[in-house]
């Protein structure tokens, strides 16, 4: 793919003749026009009447709704109602939206995460996920491996779409003279030796003991057990973590903890787990669960929850160890040692 080729362009060549592919296209050519809207509606905050505030209701998860939140969600439903789909299943939405049942795909999304950043005028984005329907089986039910396609949009200073359709990572960026988005890197790889982690680090006094034990490994730094003198970065938007690990490398750990409805973490395995892992494999990295392959796990829900851990191979690789392996922690410091720098 030659840089600059627009997305349109890929999307059709991807395509070809082939009826599921052709879905497969016309829903990413849907949800990236949606997504041109929503970057132009964001832009312009509150000059077009977006004020970031709740609008006195909580979407299906039980998460206070914002104004945009609900206008992104009717924008890339009505951009997707346009094509043949057997479901629709949003964040937004307690219950799928149900379309033709002989449709070939069904398609999952965040129509806007990391909503709460937006009166703070920081990166947020769009996720979604496009999944084979099998007519006679429940809408979604397969493990994440058979994603046919997944992406995400960042709307930040640049408005991105990163696209895998199942043989490697594609980033296209908008092109706001002519409002196409444009290719600007292709077969993306993430580096795999960078000495980054991002994690929430206030919730230290719940995490399992692997996770902590991981941290502190990094926070021992070239003098501990990996090596390194390790920086620590957490944004709070899954796409914006999503995107520098795709660019710098490092690892993301949204763990299960300790605190009540956080034992499976908080982020949704269907429309936000599913594709991040499927894009970040896809890109050469690992993504899982602490014990287990993020892309293994069949949903029983839509809105179902999973820890996800994603990043360079060697670090996703070294929490699972720790997890399934506590003797294996190895923290020689003796000022990182099991209750290390926190203490709780």
């Amino acid at each position: 793919m030659q840089q600059g080729l627009t997305l349109s362009r890929h999307t059709s060549e991807y395509a070809g003749t082939d009826k599921l592919r052709l879905a497969v296209a016309a829903a990413i050519d849907a949800i990236a026009g949606a997504s041109i809207e929503i970057s132009e509606l964001i832009g312009r905050g509150p000059l077009a009447g977006i004020t970031g505030e709740a609008q006195g209701s909580s979407n299906a998860d039980g998460d206070v709704q914002k104004d945009l939140d609900v206008r992104c969600d009717e924008m890339i439903i009505a951009g997707l109602k346009k094509i043949p789909f057997a479901a629709l299943a949003s964040e937004e939405s307690e219950t799928l939206v149900l379309g033709d049942p002989d449709a070939p795909i069904s398609v999952a999304f965040d129509p806007l995460d990391g909503s709460s950043n937006i009166d703070t005028n920081m990166t947020v984005g769009t996720i979604f996920s496009i999944v084979p329907n099998k007519p006679g089986e429940p809408p979604f039910s397969a493990p994440g491996h058979c994603q046919l396609a997944a992406g995400f949009v960042v709307y930040g200073p640049q408005t991105s779409l990163v696209l895998s359709v199942g043989n490697g990572v594609d980033i296209f960026t908008l092109d706001r003279r002519d409002r196409t988005y444009k290719c600007i890197r292709e077969q993306v790889q993430i580096p795999e030796h960078t000495a980054e982690f991002a994690i929430n680090a206030s919730n230290h006094r719940h995490w399992e003991q692997p996770v902590r034990d991981f941290v502190e490994e990094c926070l021992a730094g070239a003098d501990g057990p990996r090596s390194k003198d390790f920086n620590m970065r957490w944004i709070g938007s899954l796409v914006a973590e999503a995107y520098r690990i795709l660019t710098r490398g490092g690892v993301f750990l949204y763990p299960g903890d300790s605190r009540p409805g956080y034992g499976d973490g908080r982020l949704r395995l269907l429309y936000e787990c599913h594709p991040m892992a499927y894009i970040i494999e896809q890109a050469g990295g690992g993504a899982s669960t602490g014990r287990e392959r993020v892309l293994d796990l069949a949903a029983k829900s839509i809105h179902q929850r999973a820890p996800l851990i994603m990043g360079s191979v060697d670090k996703v690789q070294r929490i699972e160890v720790l997890h399934n392996d506590p003797a294996a922690a190895n923290i020689t410091a003796p000022l990182f040692g099991h209750r290390g720098l926190f203490r709780v």
